[in-house]
């Protein structure tokens, strides 16, 4: 059985929901709302479970927000590791507009991590029993920026696989030990870490490349919307369409993309499959109405449709 542990610094308990159309000052009646536990780690583990694996989240969680959030995690049958803190976990709303078929997402920072906290996060980390490790969302105030390299090389040492999404300083510091088996930045993020502007696909796979040839990541899997993605390893760069599909929510969409890639992984695949299998895994996503994240049927379906192959 594959096994993933997954780390969430920075969760939210995510709220969505349908109106006709957005105005200022004026209430608003919404409708079709969904609650759900989210953060990159924990939707990560929520889609990797429903391809059939087994996970566990660990995460900082505080207030009557972290509390719905454990109950969320709960009804969803999701292996937890909590570590309580002192400040409310965030929540995240997502507004479907009907009349324009847009998406308004609202986030906000988070709360103040004691240093105390996020060590005592740290060690229960170190214990965890996985074949891979995978660190997504933002950082936290009080975290310091080399938080996930620290993990990474724990989870190197101990000969498990640090697979890492995130942004900012998050992604940098994390990237700065190197090590890392696989980083799936968008390319937005990417643009970020590099201070470059990286117009061309291929300015795009050079950075990517740089990134594998500095020995930083095995693998770097940049996603970019409608134009697809690209996979660089030390084997080369690979290039995948976007799949077209009928946009629902875009919540979850790169967390889904990790998760479709690190089951394949974890199941032998070769690297250019488990990249189209991610793929998919964003693009069903996307089919899902609010906080839906991808559905394992849609993943499988879609990657079969557009590789010819039988899915994992």
């Amino acid at each position: 059985m594959m096994n993933i542990a997954t780390v969430t610094l920075n969760p939210a308990f995510d709220v969505s929901f349908e109106v006709d159309r957005l105005f200022h000052t004026s209430k608003m009646r919404g409708d079709n709302e969904r609650h759900a536990p989210g953060g990159g780690g924990i939707n990560v583990a929520r889609v990797f479970v429903r391809l059939g694996g087994n996970a566990r989240c660990h995460y900082l969680a505080g207030g009557a927000t972290g509390a719905a959030l454990d109950r969320a995690l709960d009804q969803h049958e999701i292996v937890r590791n909590r570590v309580a803190i002192a400040g409310e976990t965030r929540v995240s709303t997502s507004v479907f507009e009907r009349t324009s078929r847009r998406e308004y997402r609202f986030v906000t920072d988070g709360p103040e991590i004691a240093e105390a906290k996020w060590r005592e996060c740290e060690a229960a980390i170190a214990q965890a029993e996985c074949d891979y490790l995978v660190a997504s969302g933002s950082l936290p105030r009080g975290v310091p920026d080399d938080f996930y390299a620290r993990i990474a090389t724990a989870a190197n040492n101990r000969g498990i696989r640090f697979v890492l999404d995130s942004s900012g300083r998050g992604l940098a510091g994390g990237l700065a030990a190197g090590g890392v088996f696989l980083v799936k930045p968008s390319v937005g993020e990417l643009r970020a870490l590099t201070g470059q502007e990286l117009e061309s696909e291929e300015e795009i796979a050079a950075a990517a490349r740089a990134i594998v040839e500095r020995g930083q990541a095995k693998y770097v899997a940049v996603t970019m919307g409608r134009d697809g993605g690209i996979l660089a390893s030390a084997d080369g760069v690979i290039r995948r369409a976007a799949i077209p599909v009928e946009a629902a929510s875009a919540v979850g969409a790169g967390d889904s993309c990790v998760a479709a890639m690190v089951y394949a992984f974890a199941r032998g695949r070769a690297p250019a499959d488990a990249f189209a299998f991610g793929m998919a895994g964003g693009a069903a996503a996307v089919l899902t109405p609010g906080t839906d994240l991808a559905r394992a049927r849609d993943i499988r379906r879609l990657y079969e449709e557009t590789t010819g192959t039988p899915a994992p």
